[in-house]
């Protein structure tokens, strides 16, 4: 209420003899410590794209893109009137703004609103300084004139990290899935990682690990993550439990939790050491890491994990939990194995070594059909994750990823997955030598693909396959960390973690032509460009001083090794499949 702000107020003449004086109280007695990571900032400020009149006085904003953030309204009028902005990202059949997919599981009636009330003193700008929504609408009422294009804008806010990262290509409709992802992570990192700025703004540990290496490739948020990472170790519990959300107010040690969610505490400052090489993250975090697999273990009956949540939100093959689980403890003793060898805790590394062996063996024997040479139920999410968890025996191999090939094809060349699927999928068959099948499942338009969300007029990722839930999750995002590792090829080196050395493995496929991808590492810009033309391929790749990478071209047996600086490379194409 703008009539209750009293003028002069901030100035040093203003008489404030009614107000309470400031009270003396003892410093704090904790150790203070700097703020660890970048504060939220207006990062973006968009104009209104479109105004149209729903009713009567009751005007819709459509800034063209769903974002997180504010409102900003500039508006003049009599003392008194309160004009409301409703917030949300879809419009109801009548044309206003409809709450009712993100407003689900909020008590109090007004959800994402804000109220002002005029002043009366000329031309007044208000912004809300508390909170922020989730919104590409904003409904409002009261105004005292139609609303003019100084109106209202929209501020986009998020955590302040710089951006490290880019990709394009000749594929008009992957570079739009791109555009889909990036906003996506921007409008889920504000403070700390979640699921959806409206809805919930819950910091879902499962959501949060599958676009790490997404952001991380496009990002520098390794200080939003360390700040973030401490909030997760301070809700462990003595027993070595993780809630699935951080920061919790008490829940999620029993609900919707489970290997796949929790272990973004293993996985994270796992990938902070891939991609940024600094192993105090590792250090610091390493006796909690362990304690949790730990927990973990110490439930498997049988050497396997029956816990957790499975793969959320498939489209229509629901995997049984237990192989997502298990092969999340897999990856998850190997990389608390690794993390002990680096420390020097030669004993701890033997011992979490073997338990990855042992869940490792209990996953094929559970799971594994030796005579189809699938796992499970023969789905997309069960093939592909035992593969991506490398479970797989070598001599199997071969038959387990023609059964992926074979469950895709039955799919008409769609997904047929979940969110953790959707990690596992495109990078299970690059890995294993079909990209040709993993572009095309990332390049299809109809339903269930990313390109479908956008015919639906999608401008950030979707919570599902379908249009009933939230427009703005970033849980099926990791396809942008596939663009640039697979389509692109830079990947970090794990043997050299960091970027001093790292690999290129491009991967001309399918209809593509070119891809230009860039990725800021600790040692400066990695610039990756191809193009390929008569069945001649040209990579054009800058490597950062310091830095030395290896270089595989298509067909390449072994790789290039090549020095910093600006080197031209090509070949002739191999006959495609």
């Amino acid at each position: 209420d703008a009539r209750l702000e009293k003028p002069g107020w901030a100035t040093a003449t203003f008489d404030d003899k009614a107000w309470q004086p400031a009270a003396l109280v003892a410093a704090p007695t904790e150790k203070l410590s700097a703020q660890r990571s970048e504060p939220i900032k207006v990062m973006r400020t968009m104009a209104v794209a479109k105004w149209t009149e729903a009713k009567p006085g009751v005007w819709v904003a459509d800034f063209g893109q769903n974002l997180a953030g504010f409102t900003r309204l500039s508006v003049s009028g009599p003392a008194g009137t309160t004009i409301t902005l409703r917030h949300g990202e879809r419009r109801a059949a009548d044309g206003t703004v409809d709450q009712k997919a993100i407003a689900e599981h909020v008590y109090y009636p007004r959800f994402q609103e804000d109220r002002y009330t005029l002043a009366g003193r000329g031309t007044e700008t208000f912004e809300t300084r508390f909170a922020f929504h989730g919104f590409q609408y904003v409904e409002v009422t009261g105004l005292p004139a139609a609303p003019t294009a100084s109106t209202l804008q929209a501020l986009q806010a998020r955590t302040a990290f710089d951006r490290a990262g880019s990709f394009s290509c000749s594929n008009d409709l992957l570079n739009r899935i791109e555009k889909l992802a990036e906003w996506s992570y921007e409008s889920n990192f504000v403070g700390f990682p979640t699921d959806c700025p409206h809805r919930e703004k819950n910091g879902w540990t499962g959501d949060a690990q599958l676009a790490c290496e997404m952001g991380l490739l496009h990002y520098r948020g390794e200080a939003a993550y360390t700040r973030w990472l401490d909030d997760l170790a301070d809700a462990q519990r003595p027993d070595g439990k993780l809630p699935c959300i951080s920061p919790t107010p008490g829940w999620g040690y029993n609900v919707l939790d489970g290997p796949a969610w929790e272990g973004a505490y293993v996985l994270i400052p796992w990938w902070l050491y891939e991609y940024r090489g600094d192993q105090r993250i590792l250090a610091e975090h390493y006796p909690r890491m362990a304690k949790w697999v730990d927990y973990y273990a110490a439930g498997a009956k049988d050497d396997i994990v029956t816990y957790g949540l499975g793969d959320w939100c498939p489209w229509k093959t629901q995997t049984p939990s237990p192989i997502t689980s298990t092969g999340y403890m897999v990856q998850c003793a190997r990389i608390v194995a690794r993390t002990a060898g680096l420390l020097g805790k030669a004993d701890d590394q033997k011992r979490y070594e073997a338990l990855a062996d042992r869940l490792a063996a209990g996953f094929n024997k559970a799971f594994y059909n030796a005579d189809a040479g699938t796992y499970g139920n023969g789905g997309q999410t069960s093939l592909s994750c035992a593969l991506y968890q490398d479970v797989v025996p070598a001599d199997q191999k071969p038959r387990v990823v023609q059964a992926l090939v074979d469950a895709v094809a039955k799919a008409d060349g769609h997904l047929d997955v979940g969110i953790l699927g959707s990690k596992y999928l495109l990078r299970a068959l690059s890995d294993n030598g079909r990209a040709d099948v993993a572009y095309q499942i990332a390049s299809q338009s109809t339903q269930p693909s990313w390109g479908w969300w956008l015919g639906q007029g999608a401008t950030t990722m979707w919570e599902t396959w379908g249009t009933g839930a939230s427009l703005n999750h970033i849980m099926f995002g990791d396809i942008s960390a596939w663009f640039m590792e697979y389509l692109a090829g830079i990947q970090p080196d794990p043997a050299q973690p960091g970027f001093q050395h790292f690999l290129v493995k491009p991967t001309p496929v399918g209809d593509l032509t070119s891809v230009h991808a860039t990725h800021d590492s600790p040692y400066g810009r990695i610039v990756v460009e191809w193009e390929r033309h008569d069945g001649q391929f040209q990579l054009n790749l800058s490597v950062p001083p310091n830095s030395t990478a290896s270089v595989w071209l298509p067909g390449d047996k072994a790789p290039r090794e090549v020095s910093s600086g600006v080197s031209r490379l090509s070949c002739k194409l191999p006959d495609a499949k």
